[in-house]
């Protein structure tokens, strides 16, 4: 018998416990949390620029040379593509749920290098990006102006000069996006001036690139060099121009007479904006964002600190007037799933004792499932880790459904050894240990077994869904098997250490325990109240011996009941909405915006700053931070016409009332928004799985 060997062995027992229970700890330091399992497909995405150049010529000239590449490809479910005016083309590459993104990343990549030499040459320059991450945002820091000094470009070209690199080599960050874009030196063309010397754009642009470029001058006196030279140097030449005034020389011909006609001749130059594509203001002031990607499998909390901890580092040297806030910001919603689920569990393993004490009536048999609690859950976590799973709320919540199912295990065990030292008071508890073991020990695994045979299935379905229910399932069946392992190895030892052997005075009367000589009032107390329990919960037994009797006898009219209920259950069932997961208040809001095709950005921006006030004037004390763009960027919608927004709402606490939650705050939007002349606005709430 198993447990015959901790019984006499009750120090081994514990070593087993203690090492369960220092697995799960080092688990906990180890595993990534998240609001839910990893549920979205690795995807990977290939960006490519071609400058001045339409959708329908990047769509034929890019995006479908890329695309014929995308052939071979291990796990490779679908891939999508958008190309857009702005000449920007993104090709979103979706594999199979479980394929590693690291090797989908290197095999997009090498297919991808195949097609680089049939792309235009200004695409070539540009370069293809390949990278991996999740679709959806972690975090989007806002960056704004209060003073109103700066535009939206100067603020984008400081987050792309100074924060969106360092912040791209955060462990845990699988991309970055800013909602704007860098400086870059403008040339505006004259075309009257330049038929005036008989030029054209082409000329131009092969001037700059030739007169623009670092050269390799070399050096004095390198090898091989006579005995007499005495000088060695390197040459620097004049590297590539930096200021308005050095482009302005830059010479595009020469005339028959020796005249010279600089670019300043024909065109105007100027230091602004890369592409004037966005127009973004944060809390109604000029300002841009920049939005964080977590890398797949990346701790989303562990990461959105180090994220927090830069950006408010890096603030101490902002710009005068510059100011930081988080506009969306996933986590906050995280860490509060998470603390609830905590707290209920924490509660759980509370009832559960104290029900164990009440019925027990004995702190040292209830000591004994009690101590069953953490190791088993410590013993879950490692599981975890070594299953790939995350701390999250399905994995939680599985462990608080089986707080009660994994003390049945340990109770079992010691109501049957008190039961048989009850029935012989000769018995000592280590022979009532073993006695009991012998009796419930098949009983005990077949148990488990059948608990598991109940969970077990849902861990082999397939697709997104199997994903939930997988960590659901392995979570209980983790448990049951752990409770099992404990009933078997540490319950019987602590049986045998704990429970003492009852004995009489000269009386023939109990003798008393310890707590009742130092403590007899609230032994009597104790006492008391437990025998009034016992009274209570006989009578309420005879009377459902009483109601089981009186089923029994009509049981063709409970089993027509049955009947009916089971047919309600099944109507219910029907007509209940169906959905992959409950929509929750995650703090956080969302709009998008878009007019009639052909307005401009100047119209769009207006419905921007209408958008805003209305948050602002009509929900102010919701809304804690609000990040608008019009005209696209960031990953998002493209074009003059369409805009998108950021609302992160006030804490939960300070929101209370169905009336202040997500759902209601989004439907008074949308309702105020559908009086919007040739404006389609909606206000949506984030989706309950990210990406």
């Amino acid at each position: 018998m198993l447990s015959r060997i901790f019984i006499d062995r009750p120090i081994f027992a514990w070593v087993i416990a203690i090492i369960i229970m220092l697995g799960g700890v080092g688990a906990i330091l180890g595993l990534p949390i998240a609001q839910y399992p990893d549920v979205a497909p690795p995807q990977v995405t290939v960006r490519a620029t071609f400058p001045g150049a339409n959708a329908q010529t990047i769509q034929n000239s890019v995006t479908q040379v890329v695309e014929q590449s995308l052939t071979g490809i291990d796990g490779l479910l679908y891939f999508s593509s958008s190309s857009s005016s702005r000449g920007s083309v993104t090709i979103t590459v979706t594999f199979a749920k479980g394929t590693d993104p690291d090797i989908a990343q290197v095999q997009v990549q090498n297919q991808v290098q195949q097609s680089i030499s049939r792309l235009p040459q200004q695409v070539q320059q540009q370069g293809l990006v390949v990278r991996k991450s999740n679709p959806d945002n972690l975090l989007i820091v806002g960056v704004y102006d209060e003073t109103d000094k700066m535009t939206n470009q100067d603020v984008s070209d400081y987050l792309v000069s100074n924060l969106q690199d360092p912040l791209g080599r955060i462990p845990g960050i699988g991309d970055s996006n800013v909602f704007g874009a860098q400086y870059a030196m403008r040339i505006w063309l004259n075309p009257n001036k330049l038929a005036a010397v008989q030029l054209i754009p082409s000329d131009v642009t092969g001037a700059i690139q030739a007169q623009n470029t670092e050269v390799a001058a070399g050096e004095l006196g390198g090898q091989p060099q006579p005995d007499t030279q005495m000088l060695n140097a390197t040459v620097t030449a004049q590297s590539r121009l930096q200021t308005p005034e050095q482009f302005a020389n830059i010479i595009l011909k020469t005339q028959s007479d020796g005249a010279t006609v600089k670019l300043k001749d024909v065109a105007r130059i100027e230091l602004g904006a890369e592409n004037y594509n966005a127009r973004s203001r944060v809390n109604r002031h000029p300002g841009a964002g920049i939005a964080v990607l977590l890398a797949p499998g990346a701790d989303a909390l562990k990461t959105a600190e180090l994220v927090k901890a830069y950006i408010t580092q890096q603030a101490k040297s902002f710009p005068p007037g510059l100011k930081f806030a988080y506009a969306n910001d996933t986590t906050d919603f995280i860490k509060l799933s998470i603390e609830e689920v905590v707290k209920t569990l924490i509660e759980a393993i509370i009832l559960v004792v104290i029900v164990m004490f009440v019925f027990l009536q004995s702190w040292r048999a209830t000591l004994i499932p009690a101590i069953a609690v953490p190791v088993v859950l410590l013993g879950t976590l490692g599981v975890f880790y070594l299953a790939g799973f995350s701390i999250n709320t399905l994995t939680l919540f599985g462990m608080v459904l089986a707080i009660g199912l994994l003390v049945d295990d340990a109770i079992v065990v010691v109501e049957n050894v008190e039961r048989l030292m009850e029935e012989d008071p000769e018995l000592s508890p280590r022979d009532a240990t073993v006695k009991s073991m012998d009796e419930i020990t098949v009983a005990l695994i077949a148990i488990a077994l059948v608990l598991s045979a109940v969970f077990l299935p849902m861990a082999f379905f397939g697709g997104s869904t199997g994903v939930i229910y997988r960590q659901f399932s392995v979570t209980m069946v983790a448990a049951m098997m752990l409770s099992v392992l404990v009933a078997l190895v540490l319950s019987p030892a602590l049986t045998t250490t704990l429970l003492k052997q009852k004995k009489t005075d000269e009386n023939g009367e109990p003798e008393q325990s310890w707590g009742e000589r130092k403590f007899p009032k609230t032994s009597r107390l104790f006492r008391r109240a437990g025998d009034k329990f016992n009274t209570t919960f006989d009578r309420g037994v005879e009377k459902y011996t009483g109601a089981v009797k009186a089923v029994v006898a009509r049981k063709w009219l409970f089993l027509l009941i049955y009947a009916g209920i089971v047919a309600l259950l099944a109507v219910l069932f029907l007509r209940l909405p169906t959905g992959f997961l409950p929509t929750e208040d995650q703090g956080a809001g969302i709009v998008q915006f878009q007019l009639p095709a052909g307005a401009t950005q100047g119209r769009t921006f207006a419905l921007q700053k209408q958008i805003e006030n209305y948050y602002f004037e009509n929900e102010g004390k919701n809304v804690r931070t609000m990040f608008t763009v019009s005209g696209g960027g960031g990953g998002g919608a493209s074009g003059q016409n369409t805009g998108q927004g950021f609302v992160s709402f006030a804490p939960w606490d300070d929101r209370k009332g169905k009336e202040n939650n997500a759902d209601a705050i989004t439907g008074r939007a949308s309702a105020a928004f559908q009086g919007f002349r040739d404006a389609q606005v909606y206000s949506l709430v984030p989706p309950a799985v990210r990406g």
